[in-house]
Formats: C-alpha cells, sequence, structure tokens
C-alpha cells in the first residue's frame, strides 16, 4: 500500500498548487489563531478555489469552539476536520464531517485505549509532544513507539523531512505521514525544492520496496 502525503500549514494559494502538483494527497489548513501558521476563512477559500481536482483539504482546530469550527465549514470546502487539542470524542463527531484526531506522543499516552475512545475517527494522527506547540514544532517522537496492530489508519507526524522520510516510513509503515515546518524556508512559506524532495522520498521508498519484493527478498 502506498504512503500517502499531507503537506499542513498552507498559508498561501500558490504554495498550495505546488504542494499538490508535486503529489500531495492532502493539504492542511490551520484554523489556530496562536499558531504563525493560522489562516482566516478568506485566505482558506483563496487556497482552497485554486487546487485541481482529487486533493483534500483538511482543516485543523485546537480546542475550538463550536460556532468557529461551524462558520469554517460554512464559508470554505473542508473533507477532512484534524483536533489537534483536548477534544473529546462526543465534540469531534459534531459536524457530520470524517475527522482525524491527533495524539501527542508524551510518555504514557495509550493509542491503543484512544483508538477504542475515538472510534469513530477516519485516522489517528502521532505526533511529538512539546510543550508549548500543537504541531508544527519540527521535533520527532521515537518511532518505536508507533504501533502496528491498530485497526484504524495511522498517520505519522512530527519532525519529518525529506532527509529522514524515507527512514521514518521504513521504521513505522503509516498510513500517511504529515508535513509542516520540514518543508519550509520560513514558518508558513513553503519551499518548492523541499517539496519535491519530500515526495520523491516517499515514492523512492515504495520503488525501493517494490524493487525488494521483485526480487524475491524479505524485509
Amino acid at each position: 500500500m502506498r504512503t500517502r502525503v499531507k503537506i499542513c500549514g498552507i498559508i498561501c494559494p500558490e504554495d498550495g498548487v505546488v504542494a499538490a502538483e508535486a503529489g500531495a494527497d492532502a493539504i492542511g489548513l490551520v484554523f489556530y489563531p496562536a499558531s504563525p501558521r493560522a489562516v482566516t476563512i478568506g485566505l482558506a477559500r483563496a487556497v482552497v478555489d485554486r487546487l485541481p481536482p482529487f486533493v483534500s483539504v483538511v482543516g485543523l482546530f485546537v480546542n475550538a469552539q463550536e460556532r468557529a469550527i461551524r462558520d469554517v465549514l460554512a464559508g470554505v470546502r473542508i473533507d477532512l476536520l484534524q483536533f489537534h487539542g483536548d477534544e473529546p470524542p462526543q465534540a469531534c463527531g459534531l459536524y457530520g464531517c470524517p475527522y482525524i484526531k491527533a495524539l501527542t506522543m508524551r510518555n504514557g499516552m495509550d493509542v491503543r485505549r484512544q483508538a477504542a475512545d475515538y472510534s469513530d475517527a477516519a485516522a489517528l494522527l502521532l505526533d511529538a509532544y512539546h510543550r508549548d506547540l500543537r504541531g508544527g514544532s519540527g521535533e520527532c517522537f521515537d518511532w518505536a513507539r508507533f504501533p502496528r496492530d491498530i485497526d484504524k489508519p495511522l498517520i505519522l507526524a512530527g519532525g519529518l523531512n525529506p532527509d529522514n522520510v524515507m527512514q521514518a516510513i521504513e521504521v513505522t509503515r503509516p498510513y500517511a505521514v504529515d508535513v509542516s515546518s520540514g518543508v519550509e524556508h520560513d514558518k508558513g512559506i513553503k519551499d518548492p525544492v523541499r517539496i519535491a524532495a519530500f515526495m520523491r522520498n516517499v515514492t523512492g521508498f515504495r520503488c525501493k520496496t517494490r524493487d525488494r519484493d521483485n526480487n524475491g527478498t524479505s524485509e
């Protein structure tokens, strides 16, 4: 199965187009005012309007009020919600929209228990824990903690970049990878060269695995 890619923290239409043309499956729009990658509804709409077909749009929220989320859904095409705060399961399922629940991999995080609690989530996103930041920290967690026996799509995030993404996929075998700061040259400003390299290395892992399988060797 191929590894899907979400490029998060898009703040201008041009970067959304670059991500899509490079082969990203999804882009992420951050509706969290404290983030340097936050967008308004108007800016988000401008990004979405430039996207080609078949690119999913993920709206990221952190402990947002219900009205704020509903305002975004009314004003922008959002295909998936991503909850990156302390939202309980019942709050995530209010909107008639599939959602991803992000889990910060702090000490003691029980992913299996969270998968049971958020049983209606479309996927779980595992991200590095940072005391002050909700994503986009550029830090990794120990990939050995990434579980492989959960019957739900798992997305790997936290500290991914063109240099380490192939190894990250090799170790964790996620459904998808999520990158933000690792393909930037400044906060919120994506670097087309780094995006292309990231996508090339995700594809490179697939090619390496396929070649290994065709040669009859085990992983």
